[in-house]
């Protein structure tokens, strides 16, 4: 017993939506990464750039004092406004050190070539490492990370050593623009993926909405498949209004199909009735009595050899319908010089029909070729012929065929001046079985079907066949085939 299916269903529209809000997610965060890097970056370089500036300033100051930094040699410098008695005593400042030379969230130290402290205005850290070079690195804060920059002091004359500096940024600014800038990012983030998906799936619930027309008919035809409904059209000019276009024309084939399937069994069983039920007729009376009276036995085998060669040419008929239905199956880039066939045929029906008058004009310059299977051409023209021959009068046996050229195409027309074909009948006589007048058709032969294998060969094809008639003047059928390069040419 075969499983059904337990995966669950997902509307084309939720995965849209979702596929939009990744997308948007993906795209945002690359996006926001990189500004808020870069925007981040920018915040860190310039604390870094303020406390070098104020590490700068404060040693250039410094330096002027030419011997080793204590708290009375470096007094007039942190403060020339303020008591000199409280600058020397051992509490720290609250404010900047040399004043309109280093920003007021600075902490900076000074400390003598022994590298005891002699000026504090704060600690971010503790120990304090000294080296020989000038460096300003990361270090951990109580709260979080702080920038701190460390140089020697030399005098400006001598260029001796007379103490180190140490400046610190709490980066408490920095920090709070970066927590801001990250809230705001997220913030951001959510709402682009909410919006993006509601727009996706709004989005999709428009663009799609033919697909439900497209799903509800093909259920209705699943349902039935004699039905005739189609999808609605829109008014688009997109994928989906192409595919819709393509989806109707295969359901108007499906049903030609269906209609002509039908039509061809009705007429098939109608045709085949008659010769049938004259065979079974003559078997039933030579049953009786008939097969002991030698004129009627022989009447009766005449006649059943003659129905039966009629339902032999049906079925040969009705077998190259059908294989004039799979031309690009197995005719593909055949190849034929329409020269050669057209006058082949005419040589061989000047041959038959010594009392017709036969006659081609030929306007072609030069070999054309056309894609086309040899036979299928020649079979096509002998139709046509065949059936100018036939319903041609008997005081007019002229046929005639033409061979000329358009701009890709050649064209070849065969007209007869015989019975005609009143303009109603003329839509109908490339119909299965159609015959314009049935009881004299069948007196010369035909089953109706001849034309109908001409017209499908030659549409198989790409080309067209028309027909050009009026009662008592005679018929005309035009062929058209495009031209194609000679593939000799082509390599």
């Amino acid at each position: 017993m075969k499983q059904k299916d337990e995966r669950q269903f997902v509307s084309l529209k939720i995965k849209w939506a979702a596929g939009t809000a990744l997308g948007s997610l993906v795209i945002f965060c690359i996006v926001a990464m990189a500004l808020f890097s870069a925007f981040t970056q920018n915040l860190f370089h310039q604390e870094r750039q303020l406390l070098n500036q104020g590490m700068t300033n404060i040693s250039t100051q410094l330096s002027t004092v030419n011997k080793p930094l204590t708290k009375k040699n470096i007094s007039h410098l942190i403060d020339p406004d303020r008591n000199r008695s409280n600058i020397i005593s051992g509490q720290e400042y609250k404010r900047p050190v040399i004043k309109e030379l280093s920003d007021g969230h600075l902490v900076v130290n000074v400390y003598n070539p022994d590298g005891n402290n002699i000026l504090s205005t704060g600690h971010y850290i503790k120990k304090p490492q000294f080296t020989a070079n000038r460096n300003i690195h990361v270090a951990a804060g109580p709260d979080h990370d702080v920038l701190v920059g460390q140089m020697p002091i030399y005098g400006q004359n001598n260029r001796q050593l007379i103490g180190y500096l140490q400046v610190e940024n709490n980066l408490d600014a920095y920090m709070q623009s970066y927590h801001q800038l990250a809230l705001v990012c997220i913030l951001a983030l959510c709402l682009v993926v909410i919006a993006s998906g509601l727009l996706g799936y709004f989005l999709s619930l428009f663009l799609l909405r033919p697909l439900d027309g497209i799903h509800d008919t093909i259920k209705e035809i699943s349902a039935d498949p004699t039905k005739d409904v189609r999808v609605p059209t829109t008014n688009r000019n997109d994928e989906l209004a192409e595919l819709i276009m393509t989806f109707n024309e295969m359901l108007d084939r499906m049903q030609r199909y269906i209609d002509q399937q039908s039509q061809f069994v009705s007429d098939v069983s109608h045709e085949l009735r008659t010769p049938v039920a004259i065979i079974q007729g003559h078997l039933e009376m030579l049953q009786r009595w008939g097969k002991d009276d030698p004129k009627v036995l022989d009447d009766s085998i005449n006649a059943t050899l003659i129905e039966t060669r009629r339902m032999k040419n049906l079925v040969q008929e009705m077998l190259d319908l059908s294989r004039a239905e799979q031309i690009e199956i197995n005719f593909r880039n055949q190849h034929t010089i329409v020269n050669d066939v057209v006058y082949q045929v005419y040589n061989n029906f000047k041959m038959l029909y010594p009392d017709f008058t036969f006659r081609l004009d030929d306007d072609l310059k030069e070999p054309i070729m056309v894609d086309i299977y040899r036979d299928h051409l020649e079979q096509v023209l002998v139709i046509l012929c065949d059936n100018a021959v036939k319903y041609s009068t008997d005081d007019h046996k002229e046929i005639h065929m033409i061979l000329s050229r358009g701009m890709n195409t050649v064209e070849i027309g065969i007209q007869d001046f015989g019975e005609g074909i009143s303009p109603e009948n003329v839509k109908r006589v490339f119909d299965r079985f159609y015959r314009v007048d049935k009881a004299r058709s069948r007196k010369k032969g035909g089953n109706g079907l001849g034309l109908s294998i001409a017209k499908r060969l030659i549409e198989g094809y790409h080309g067209s066949i028309t027909l050009e008639s009026s009662v008592g003047a005679g018929s005309l059928f035009r062929i058209i085939l495009p031209i194609i390069e000679d593939p000799e040419t082509k390599k």
